[in-house]
């Protein structure tokens, strides 16, 4: 046992040395031959294992992120698949089932329709750009794809202590998503220079599919119950699906018991100090408000959101218990955790921000909350999209009939 161990230890420490090598400069073609002789296969427990030994030590998030695509290059068809999924997820309506079938249709979409055409793009050929331009257009849905995976997966790989590939996947995942804005941008203005930023963009989508299926999947396929696996089916539903029609329900097999809750009785009632409301007047009050909510407690971890019928960011019943900076892309962290600290040490009590938003224009505000005593309880987050009441003018005084 113990020379597994250390052998272990031993293939972990060359995979970051490796990694370390590219940082500094080095090709792939002269890491990857040392990889060659070093490794006759290595598990995508492993490289995980190595990407947070490398955080823990100080090596930044984005630095391990620009590195992605290159070790991704080095590791490709090396890693053993040594995790075989279960039956139950290839069926319809299976989280992995679904990301597979997006998947499929994502590469179809760039194989069959971008690829081909991207060299008559120089040549003006007009069919080609529209073709493109359109494919383009329907690629875009794969940020409901990634949305599924960053609010869905990512935080139950984050529950079992896989932290490294969520930080990481989540950044590339939005270089994608300003690759792709870019493109279409370009293709509309100057196709032939369109070519370059395209080639960059499925070039990254194709190794993130690769990532998600060979490295993803076989971890959270290693550590989730299947009570996990239905909360994630369940919750996909609200964000949606990418180039697919909606799956059927995945319906666990019949022999599992399903878990069953007990609710609050309906005329059990919660003492507000200025009133009292029973559980399901409380749900549909918080619910029925013109802005979404969300609470995060003293330890930074999410605790409730309200589900109104509008809403503007993404929320699943999975990001309860997360830590609030898990819930955010890398590029943004550092954002969040400012807010947090002041509201914490008392300097603010809350901080503004206004985004566009398609035709939204939305308003987010954070709010510290604390007790009445002062004590720092946690953070609200409210959004809104103010567009109508920016609209408003004159006075109403009738009703609308």
């Amino acid at each position: 046992m113990s020379q597994e161990i250390n052998n272990r230890e031993y293939r972990q420490q060359v995979i970051k040395d490796l990694i370390r090598q590219l940082h500094e400069g080095k090709t792939v073609d002269e890491v990857k031959g040392q990889f060659e002789r070093t490794f006759k296969g290595v598990s995508a427990a492993e490289i995980s294992e190595a990407e947070q030994a490398l955080i823990r030590e100080g090596l930044p998030v984005e630095e391990v992120q620009r590195l992605c695509d290159v070790h991704a290059a080095v590791f490709k068809g090396s890693i053993e698949e040594i995790h075989s999924l279960k039956s139950q997820t290839e069926l319809p309506g299976h989280p992995v089932y679904v990301l597979k079938q997006e998947n499929s249709q994502i590469a179809q979409l760039i194989e069959n329709q971008i690829k081909p055409n991207l060299q008559n793009l120089s040549s003006g050929d007009q069919n080609a750009i529209n073709t493109v331009k359109e494919s383009l257009n329907l690629l875009g849905q794969i940020d409901v794809h990634y949305k599924k995976k960053e609010n869905l997966f990512f935080p139950y790989m984050e529950k079992y202590g896989i932290t490294a590939p969520p930080k990481v996947m989540w950044g590339v995942d939005d270089e994608i998503r300003s690759l792709l804005k870019k493109s279409l941008s370009e293709i509309a203005i100057n196709p032939s220079q369109a070519k370059v930023s395209i080639e960059q963009t499925i070039t990254k989508i194709l190794d993130m599919i690769y990532k998600e299926e060979k490295i993803m999947l076989p971890m959270l396929e290693e550590n989730l119950t299947v009570d996990e696996w239905k909360q994630i089916a369940d919750d996909s539903y609200e964000i949606g699906f990418c180039l697919i029609d909606t799956p059927p329900k995945w319906d666990p097999a019949a022999s599992q018991a399903p878990t069953a809750t007990v609710p609050l009785s309906n005329v059990d009632t919660i003492d507000l100090d200025t009133g009292f409301l029973n559980r399901d007047e409380l749900i549909a009050l918080l619910n029925t408000l013109p802005f979404d909510i969300t609470f995060v407690d003293k330890d930074d971890t999410v605790k409730y959101f309200s589900q109104g019928t509008e809403r503007i960011f993404t929320r699943t019943k999975s990001v309860i218990g997360r830590k609030v900076t898990a819930c955010h892309p890398p590029s943004s962290v550092h954002i969040v955790e400012q807010i947090v600290e002041s509201f914490k040490s008392g300097k603010k009590d809350h901080e503004d921000f206004w985004i566009k938003m398609g035709d939204k224009y939305v308003f987010i505000r954070y709010f510290a909350v604390r007790s009445q005593n002062g004590e720092y309880l946690g953070t609200l987050e409210v959004t809104q999209n103010i567009a109508p009441i920016q609209l408003i003018e004159g006075e109403k005084r009738l009703i609308d009939m």
